[in-house]
């Protein structure tokens, strides 16, 4: 292989990357949009009943409605492992981001006694679905819709691979 053949090979691996990645985030983000308006409408409509009520169905019906959409938009062209591996690691992963919301919340509405701001609990529940969905992204293609080769073979690390 040819210096000038192994740059081309490698601005193409680049070029293709970059436009699935690029394909990922932004369904990714559009399915995001609608989670998030699901969520912040139903956390609302449900906060006189107690906001960690409130987060903790608004979380579960969003995160149901981003299954789909990431299942079938965001990462659809990703490797199929069985349904039930990808749910279980799929609402395991949400769990984490609910569970560190809720604390979130609850350490604002009870220690901080903020329960009765309205705008600080939803300024607070906004910046817990920032660093979730951070968490989330990254732990879906790392775990749940996952690349080709860790599929075929799991002891791959595709991290090391591309850094070569």
């Amino acid at each position: 292989m040819t210096a000038t053949s192994g740059l081309t090979a490698l601005r193409v691996h680049l070029r293709s990357s970059w436009r699935i990645l690029l394909k990922e985030i932004t369904a990714f983000g559009a399915i995001g949009l609608v989670s998030l308006a699901i969520d912040l409408s139903l956390y609302n409509l449900l906060s006189p009943h107690g906001w960690l009520k409130a987060k903790c169905a608004s979380t579960i019906i969003a995160t149901v409605f981003a299954y789909f959409g990431n299942r079938h938009l965001s990462f659809s062209h990703r490797a199929r492992t069985s349904i039930g591996r990808e749910t279980s690691f799929f609402f395991a992963i949400n769990m984490v981001a609910l569970a560190f919301a809720e604390l979130v919340l609850a350490l604002f509405a009870y220690p901080l006694n903020q329960r009765d701001d309205h705008l600080v609990m939803n300024v607070v529940n906004l910046v817990t679905i920032g660093i979730g969905t951070v968490f989330r992204f990254w732990s879906y293609k790392r775990f749940v819709f996952q690349h080709p080769d860790r599929v075929n073979a799991p002891d791959v690390d595709l991290d090391e691979e591309l850094a070569e």
